[in-house]
This record gives C-alpha cells, structure tokens and sequence, in this order.
C-alpha cells in the first residue's frame, strides 16, 4: 500500500510540474528587437508629389523623409527603414533588403529638387493612386519622364550610383 500511495505522489507531482506547459509541438522561442522611431505626427492629410521617374510619393512639407510606395508608407531614420500603413505611423522596423529598392536608391536631394513640383491634394492621391499606377498615368507627364530619364542616363554611367549610394547612407543617418 505504501508504494502505491508514493507512486501517486510521485505521478501527482509530475503533473503539477507539467500541466501548465503547452505541449511539444506547440513549443517555441520567441525573441524581439524593439527598434524605435521617433513620433512625428501631420496634423492634417498630406499634400504630395510623385517623385519623376517612379509611383514614389513623398510629403513634400514635411521636415523628414516620408515616402508612400505601393501601398505603404516609409520613413528612413539613421541608417534603418520603417514601414506603416498611415502617413502618421505606427511604424515598424523593416530590413533593408524588404524595402524597395526605387526607394533606397532615391537622389539624397529629392525632397529638396522636387519640392516646387505639382503637388497633389490627399484626397486626390488617395483615391487615384493605384489607378495612376495601374494605367501609368505618370508617364504622359513631361516632368516625371525626364526625371526617370535622369535616372537611366546616372545609371548607365556606373560611378554616379555609387555616389548616390554614399549619399543615401549618409542621409538615412539623419
């Protein structure tokens, strides 16, 4: 009698131990890196322009770089990229090789080259950017062609996009 009652001590205790552990098909790691950015809020929708030569967008009243590509938006910030659905965030951290490359391969003088160019009401660019993408609405503007023109012409010449680079990492180190 005595050795049955230690053996339910004994499976008693096991199940203790065991019964709040999920099952081993169920078990994993999980680690996280929170890489922060920090807040920058636009009171009102955003006025845009294109960048010529691609379907980029950038708030040209802005202090920062903010980018809407395809559906997302995109901030650049020392050396890393964030990526949100909403000009205004939240934003999450996005490895280098998941941003689009039209993107990280912008003139670090964009925002400041095209600043004058026609800017287009939220509204509008809200409603019309996938058509415009969809139909390449961009490419009947004399403007957007000669910027992606510019854009071949450096890219042909091999050492300008190398400093383009340069001049990228310098500025996403701001």
């Amino acid at each position: 009698m005595r050795k049955k009652m230690s053996g339910f001590v004994v499976v008693g205790v096991l199940y203790l131990m065991f019964a709040g552990l999920p099952a081993q098909g169920n078990a994993g790691v999980s680690v996280g890196v929170n890489i922060t950015i920090p807040a920058y809020t636009i009171a009102t929708p955003p006025a845009l322009v294109v960048i010529p030569g691609t379907y980029a967008y950038f708030v040209p009243d802005a202090n920062i770089d903010i980018v809407f590509y395809h559906g997302f938006w995109y901030r650049p910030y020392e050396g890393r990229w964030f990526r949100a659905r909403g000009y205004n965030g939240p934003w999450t951290y996005v490895e280098i090789a998941k941003v689009p490359r039209v993107l990280v391969e912008l003139p670090p003088d964009y925002r400041h080259v095209y600043r004058e160019h026609q800017r287009i009401a939220y509204r509008d660019f809200d409603r019309n950017w996938r058509g415009w993408e969809k139909h390449r609405y961009w490419e009947r503007d004399e403007r957007w062609r000669a910027g992606r023109n510019a854009q071949r012409y450096e890219d042909s010449r091999g050492h300008e996009k190398e400093e383009r680079r340069e001049h990228h990492d310098e500025r996403g180190r701001s």
